[in-house]
């Protein structure tokens, strides 16, 4: 299949990006695909059509990021909105979202032919106490003490009422499979296979011996309190990152499997294993 309307999301403010656009875009060209940015980037490359963002995001086909984790997860909001297929190019350090490393622009030439599959990736969904507005989670949300706050107690219930677990730590991160390589795994969460659902819940430096990761059902509905023992007015709420409110006495967290999926494109041969195998032994060598 010829003729695809890419959409290119970049970081430009990173350097490695610029490097990476020219020969992106002439790749893309010798595919006979269309190329689209937003307008506000306008004037800064050839052979691409500029209009308002809105107007691009609809009339694509397939969403490409450059950029690293951070600009894959902006992108993912707009890729699960309009359900436009996803794939990143990284041009940052580790990339774990990423599905294509610099040197293999040759990959887009299936990209062209529809050479691919899509993986539908699990979201959360997080809204706090009674505001109607609801927040989606590629990575994860964070429930967590604010600036130099001593330890915060949290309580989780489920849907019924009933306690799944208290918890006095440095906070909560509740991750998607995906997220279960970002801040989940720096807390000592596992390492989750992205095509398994279930919500990692982490807890971050806990005050005991015994509180480990657990994977809890994608079927729960969770919601989380403060228990304020020692700390009743600086507590954070973050979703991929983002801070979204604090929390009081008066509120609680609710999260759950979003209904919504973030469509990712996968080449065959780039697994999950395989990509992970890499992106492990590069951080191990700190690269």
């Amino acid at each position: 299949m010829m003729g695809k309307k890419v959409l290119i999301m970049p970081n430009l403010t990173r350097d490695n990006t610029l490097c990476l656009m020219e020969p992106l875009i002439r790749r893309l060209h010798s595919c006979a695909c269309a190329i689209l940015m937003d307008e506000k980037y306008a004037g800064r490359f050839a052979g691409v059509h500029f209009a308002p963002f809105d107007e691009q995001i609809t009339g694509c086909d397939v969403i490409i990021t450059v950029g690293g984790d951070g600009t894959i997860l902006h992108s993912a909001k707009h890729a699960m909105q309009h359900q436009k297929p996803l794939l990143g190019i990284n041009s940052g350090r580790l990339g774990y979202l990423a599905q294509l490393e610099p040197n293999e622009m040759e990959y887009l030439d299936r990209l062209a032919d529809g050479d691919y599959t899509i993986e539908n990736r699990m979201m959360l969904e997080m809204r706090v106490g009674g505001d109607p507005q609801l927040y989606y989670a590629l990575n994860d949300v964070v429930i967590a003490k604010g600036g130099h706050a001593r330890l915060v107690d949290l309580e989780i219930l489920d849907g019924n009422g009933q306690p799944v677990g208290s918890y006095r730590a440095d906070g909560l991160i509740f991750a998607t499979p995906t997220g279960s390589t970002a801040y989940s795994l720096s807390a000592g969460g596992p390492i989750v296979d992205p095509v398994i659902d279930t919500i990692v819940l982490t807890p971050i430096c806990p005050h005991s011996l015994y509180d480990r990761s657990i994977l809890l059902s994608p079927r729960m509905q969770l919601n989380v309190r403060s228990k304020f023992v020692n700390n009743s007015d600086n507590i954070v709420v973050s979703v991929d990152g983002e801070r979204i409110a604090g929390l009081d006495a008066d509120r609680q967290v609710r999260i759950q499997k979003s209904e919504r999926t973030v469509p990712f494109i996968n080449f065959a041969e780039k697994t999950f294993t395989g990509i992970l195998s890499k992106k492990l032994k590069s951080r191990g060598e700190g690269v």
